[in-house]
């Protein structure tokens, strides 16, 4: 026999139903939201993360400054990943947008350009960050020795940084490019370039752009190599290197 419901039964089931609704409503809500402060929680992670990191090569620029009267480093810049391009690597690699998956398969969200004026400086710095406490270099792309079929120049490291907060610790990856004056202003018209496509003679600018990037590469080892000499001619003896030493305690660090 089939069960009938009066008036205030139906009701009474369509206010449970519509109940229901607004409680999964509510929780869906709730789950966005939470997924909303968990990434910005990441986003802050990886912030300081690239802090740290521009931190250091700071501290390396001061010291080289003190103890080797030069300093390497011509400019320091830090960037966070955008969304856009987080979710559009993930999707790539075909993976859910999570947390997990962002920690372990995007290694650049983080990232940090060091520019020097010369390409010995450049070896100089991975090398002496790849020994600092803490920081463990999990992956190096050597451009310089073997660059992009465009001409692309630059050292890229990746590290692992921990970061240390009131209650917990996280390590998370931060990429590192590290390049000269040159190779980064060649760099930059690169990108410019890319967003321009569609141009009557696009495959004879890219062309010249490659062309250019090998002037500039010889140019950079030109500059090194005066550099060497100039220093090489002064060859300054202990009496000097103390009075330069003295003449920099001087300077605000």
């Amino acid at each position: 026999m089939p069960v009938s419901f009066s008036t205030d039964d139906r009701e009474e089931v369509a206010l449970a139903e519509l109940s229901l609704d607004d409680a999964q409503k509510a929780e869906r809500g709730i789950a966005l939201a939470s997924s909303v402060v968990a990434y910005k929680d990441l986003m802050m992670t990886y912030s300081c993360a690239a802090k740290i990191v521009r931190t250091k090569f700071e501290i390396l620029d001061e010291e080289f400054r003190m103890r080797r009267l030069r300093n390497p480093i011509h400019s320091i810049d830090t960037r966070l990943k955008s969304t856009a391009s987080i979710m559009d690597k993930l999707r790539a690699k075909g993976l859910e947008p999570t947390e997990e998956n962002i920690i372990e398969h995007v290694r650049d969200v983080a990232g940090v350009r060091v520019v020097c004026s010369y390409v010995d400086d450049i070896y100089m710095l991975a090398e002496a960050v790849g020994r600092l406490s803490g920081i463990e270099v999990l992956e190096t792309k050597d451009y310089i020795s073997h660059p992009k079929p465009s001409g692309y120049r630059s050292l890229h490291l990746v590290l692992d940084v921990p970061v240390s907060f009131s209650d917990y610790e996280q390590k998370v990856k931060v990429e590192v490019q590290i390049r000269t004056i040159a190779m980064d202003f060649w760099a930059s018209l690169e990108h410019q370039l890319q967003y321009k496509r569609g141009l009557a003679d696009e495959d004879g600018l890219v062309a010249e752009l490659a062309r250019c990037a090998s002037d500039i590469a010889r140019t950079d080892e030109s500059m090194m190599e005066i550099r060497r000499r100039i220093e090489a001619e002064a060859d300054m003896d202990g009496l000097d290197v103390l009075a330069e030493h003295v003449r920099r305690l001087d300077r605000p660090f």
